[in-house]
């Protein structure tokens, strides 16, 4: 690994919840491009109830950086760190292909409530039919559609694997069914 080259890393923030300055906050004001999927959660702090936006997955996020820079931050902030995949050494931390970040982003960015899963928390029989979206802004994106008894609404699932995934409503007329 180059460390030199920007790339998507996994990154662990250890700070609560209900911390004024969480690390996507702080990394952001810092100029560096991160991401982690939020929601709006209602905390009571201080006595009063507060919305605030938190991160769907308290400690996931991903920063789009150089192994060097991102190196001088982690330094900086004891709460930050880097994850690493069992059986492989702490001089390789995990990293998510950029394609996959991008595709992963624009597809939250682009659709309205996605539905967030945690890794396990999708079951092989969640996992519907394969389809390719033809057409509108998720054209010629590949998955499965999300089965839930009762939901008329069509979901595609996209997921960064191992550790986050999301469900994005389609447009039926959009739906192209795979052959299998």
């Amino acid at each position: 690994m180059d460390s030199s080259e920007k790339q998507w890393f996994v990154m662990r923030d250890l700070k609560r919840r209900n911390s004024n300055s969480l690390a996507v906050h702080e990394l952001t004001k810092a100029g560096l491009e991160v991401f982690t999927p939020m929601t709006q959660m209602i905390m009571n702090i201080g006595g009063s109830c507060q919305r605030r936006e938190v991160p769907v997955i308290q400690d996931l996020l991903f920063v789009h950086e150089t192994k060097d820079e991102l190196d001088l931050i982690v330094e900086k902030l004891p709460k930050l760190q880097y994850r690493y995949q069992a059986g492989k050494t702490m001089a390789e931390p995990m990293t998510v292909r950029s394609e996959e970040m991008k595709r992963f982003i624009f597809a939250i960015n682009n659709t309205e409530t996605p539905i967030y899963y945690k890794p396990g928390e999708l079951t092989r029989a969640m996992y519907g039919k394969a389809v390719r979206i033809v057409g509108g802004l998720l054209n010629n994106y590949e998955g499965h559609l999300l089965s839930i008894k009762g939901k008329r609404k069509r979901y595609l699932i996209i997921e960064i694997k191992n550790f986050i995934a999301a469900a994005v409503e389609v447009q039926p007329e959009f739906i192209q069914v795979l052959k299998q």
